[in-house]
């Protein structure tokens, strides 16, 4: 995975960032720059390469800042002018948010007229950890831009805690500066930046839980299908969790009466392989309950321990004296975003986020996908 993402930006990105760089500004040192380069990008990785170009643009373009971004600017498509897009902008993000921390107005400006052509949301950071006030009162003029990438980029772009770039700990504190970015994108007329809205709050919930049902809880009455699906995405990390003023907020209460028996075959699972399951949940009370089923795959760890995983499975009201059969099949194959290891695993029901029911089941390994190192 990590051999064909560096490849993303390569020589020929070098050369499409001199030629960009030579039409914007006669007196760029085309030769010099790609010499620089050259030489060293295929021995990096993706962000060492991105910093490379970057540092070759700090070299090679004007020193003053102010008189440097024009010059990028006019790098950029505009109209049916074509430009730069594309991972060859990554160098661009980190060019402005080094050099560009001085000349904050400039620097956004810059960025924002980016961000359509590749993503701005790592470059923007900087700037608002450096001088939050400053730099959110510009940002907060994005929400009514004509263009969706740059409404995103107000919402992404200032999320606590915004995965694989610099984290924000002032507003991982209080993050009560970004309602007013998020409250004027909660009804984009965008599904891109509705659901970057219901990331940032997700963001939040896990540091200010309260905050989030509160805002949840303002904004539930009236709302249309597209803001429902927003707020319950910006609470399903409380959902899960169990929190009785998110599942009060969707129309769940805690449980009363509810009883779940669960069985799953086979008790061993080949690496790759499935892992099939039944759960029967029965209520045992004279009022109707409504539940949110889920399920959670507790996966061992390198170090033998157990991390849950949970999964959404279902919601359903269930009568009085009703009860319910669901099979679910659970599928363990090969993904870049976790490590199996072979040994004890546990399949866990929960229901309105209470655990009801569990059972220990082995992963053995028969693929190479399954580190049996340290297990």
């Amino acid at each position: 995975m990590a051999e064909a993402l560096k490849h993303l930006i390569g020589a020929r990105n070098a050369s499409d960032t001199a030629d960009a760089l030579s039409s914007a500004w006669s007196d760029f040192p085309r030769d010099a720059f790609l010499a620089y380069i050259l030489p060293r990008i295929e021995s990096l990785e993706l962000m060492q390469r991105g910093q490379l170009i970057a540092d070759a643009m700090r070299l090679h373009l004007p020193r003053n800042f102010a008189v440097a971004a024009p010059i990028l600017m006019a790098t950029l498509p505009v109209d049916r002018r074509p430009g730069l897009t594309g991972w060859s902008l990554l160098a661009f993000n980190q060019y402005i948010a080094a050099l560009g921390l001085e000349h904050m107005e400039i620097s956004l400006d810059l960025l924002k007229a980016l961000t359509p052509h590749f993503t701005a949301e790592f470059g923007i950071r900087p700037f608002i950890h450096r001088e939050q006030a400053k730099a959110l009162a510009i940002i907060g003029q994005w929400v009514g831009d004509r263009n969706h990438h740059v409404r995103r980029l107000a919402s992404e772009g200032t999320r606590p805690r915004l995965p694989w770039a610099m984290r924000l700990p002032a507003l991982v504190g209080n993050p009560q500066p970004l309602l007013p970015v998020l409250t004027a994108l909660i009804d984009d007329p965008e599904d891109y930046v509705r659901r970057s809205v219901a990331n940032s709050l997700n963001d939040i919930a896990k540091d200010h839980p309260d905050l989030v049902t509160e805002f949840v809880g303002r904004h539930h009455k009236g709302a249309s299908p597209e803001r429902l699906w927003l707020l319950r995405h910006a609470s399903r990390t409380l959902l899960k969790k169990g929190h009785a003023t998110a599942l009060a907020n969707f129309g769940f209460a805690r449980i009363d009466g509810i009883e779940a028996n669960l069985r799953l075959a086979p008790q061993q699972v080949n690496f790759p392989g499935v892992m099939d399951f039944s759960a029967s949940l029965s209520n045992a009370t004279e009022q109707s309950q409504s539940l949110m089923f889920d399920y959670a795959i507790h996966h061992q760890k390198k170090d033998g321990t157990l991390s849950p995983k949970v999964f959404k499975a279902k919601s359903l009201t269930l009568a009085a004296g009703q009860s319910l059969t669901f099979e679910r099949r659970h599928a363990f194959r090969p993904i870049t975003t976790r490590v199996y290891h072979p040994g004890e695993h546990r399949l866990e029901i929960l229901v309105n986020g209470t655990s009801l029911a569990l059972e220990t089941f082995t992963l053995a390994a028969s693929d190479s996908s399954v580190d049996t190192n340290g297990v």
